[in-house]
């Protein structure tokens, strides 16, 4: 985008997204926790089923708290609207995911999202744009929670006037979500192996003084995960994969945050899902449908510094915070 006289960064950040709204129901939330792995492989696990199922004059499913970053889906199909930011929607990664909890989210609902450009920064072969989302309640008015998210656009960089890269964050540096993944023993260790085509396999559950392992084998769920909404070629083409230099269809980025919240709501929260008051998530590289995946976490008063690696690599693919309202009284 270098030298392209149409690109001004101002008419970016001044962009104002139109109103739009998201419905969803209770199919939905459910279709959603099946595709990051609840109940794959223990369809009665007292943790979990309440996710897809009304258990026990339960009135509805309850709601995991990641499904909120599926509000942010369509938005991406409006960012060939925004003036002079053009890019190969193949390039496009995602970068960061941060999500606020205000309110447990409802099984049905109709949302009302309002978003604005938050961030925009020159990483000269590369653009990154950081979008933020509200979400209302319709019939409500009230706010159930924030996206805030960052999108690397391969090939959009280059557009700076000066020898200094452009850079605007609408958020001061004190607002940054700061953290290190500490060299001690982790608090908890949860292992999932993504089989593509692997239907059988066992599940152990092995607990210690100071941490616990929790196997178990899942299918491949880049199919699974796509049907929430987000129908990116890239996870399911080959061609278009190659094409962004993979060799084949990776799995989707908040797919695999949605499977480390679940490795902490489990193994900390004690499956109690309205503990988490917020969560954000570094996507470091992408997961191949097949690979192991490896999360660790440390408990930090009342928040949970978590990474994810895959096995097969040795590889950093996903790090990140979840804060806590609560610490769950069995641990």
């Amino acid at each position: 985008m270098a030298g392209k006289p149409e690109f001004d960064p101002q008419l970016i950040i001044s962009y104002e997204f139109p109103q739009s709204t998201y419905t969803y129901t209770e199919r939905d939330a459910a279709l959603y926790a099946l595709g990051i792995g609840a109940c794959t492989k223990d369809a009665v696990d007292d943790k979990e089923l309440k996710y897809v199922y009304h258990q026990d004059g339960q009135q509805s499913i309850e709601v995991l708290p990641t499904f909120a970053a599926l509000f942010s889906v369509g938005l991406m199909e409006q960012l060939a609207q925004i003036p002079g930011l053009e890019f190969d929607p193949r390039l496009l990664l995602h970068g960061q995911q941060y999500i606020e909890i205000y309110k447990p989210l409802p099984s049905n609902c109709c949302i009302i999202n309002k978003a604005t450009v938050a961030g925009l920064h020159d990483k000269v072969k590369a653009a990154v744009l950081e979008i933020e989302l509200k979400s209302y309640e319709k019939e409500s008015g009230v706010l159930l929670c924030m996206n805030r998210f960052s999108i690397y656009l391969r090939g959009a960089g280059g557009f700076s006037k000066s020898s200094q890269l452009y850079s605007y964050t609408k958020y001061p540096s004190s607002q940054t979500l700061a953290y290190k993944i500490p060299n001690s023993q982790p608090f908890a260790v949860y292992e999932e192996c993504t089989q593509p085509s692997q239907f059988t396999g066992m599940w152990i559950l092995v607990f210690g003084d100071s941490d616990m392992i929790i196997r178990t084998e899942v299918q491949g769920k880049a199919l699974l995960y796509r049907l929430s909404g987000d129908y990116n070629p890239l996870h399911s083409d080959p061609m278009v994969a190659e094409t962004a230099g993979f060799s084949r269809p990776i799995l989707h980025g908040l797919c695999t945050l949605g499977f480390a919240v679940r490795a902490i709501i489990k193994s900390i929260c004690r499956g109690e899902q309205n503990m988490i008051s917020n969560i954000s998530g570094r996507f470091l590289l992408h997961v191949y449908p097949g690979e192991t995946l490896i999360t660790e976490m440390w408990l930090e008063g009342l928040r949970v510094v978590y990474q994810v690696k895959v096995k097969e690599r040795s590889k950093a693919v996903l790090s990140g915070t979840v804060t806590l309202n609560r610490i769950s009284s069995s641990l």
